[in-house]
């Protein structure tokens, strides 16, 4: 009968390394790749640009100052308007060219119901840029 020593696996320990040769070379796989595969993706053009210099162009649109007030008085830029003859000058300064811009300058009690209506009107009429200016102190 054969006798076995099992003692010869005892005095050994686990091997506690780690093989990082397969990690470099999949690192090393990885950088081969992206070295490859970099300059094809600038597609730029190579375009001689003409030379010319010029100022910045600082013009501020037009805009008009619309005020409501609590008790429903409209203002066109300080002077007092109704109601009726909004969609007139509202049409009239769409058709102008650029557009001004409409500053709507709402009391903080005012009904919804007015400045909704001012709105409609001025969209109605062509008007794009419609703006509500507020106090930003608290």
């Amino acid at each position: 009968m054969a006798q076995g020593n099992f003692n010869r696996y005892r005095g050994k320990l686990p091997m506690a390394d780690m093989n990082v040769v397969p990690l470099v070379d999949v690192m090393l796989v990885l950088l081969v790749i992206f070295i490859v595969t970099a300059p094809l993706l600038t597609n730029a053009v190579k375009i001689d640009l003409p030379k010319a210099s010029s100022s910045v162009n600082i013009t501020k649109p037009e805009h008009i100052e619309f005020g409501i007030r609590e008790n429903g008085e409209l203002f066109w830029n300080g002077e007092a308007v109704t109601l009726d003859n909004l969609p007139q000058r509202f049409a009239v300064e769409a058709s102008r060219q650029p557009q001004p811009e409409v500053h709507i300058h709402a009391d903080r009690f005012v009904h919804y119901e007015t400045v909704a209506k001012v709105m409609a009107l001025a969209a109605k009429a062509g008007l794009v840029r419609i703006g509500f200016v507020s106090d930003p102190t608290p």
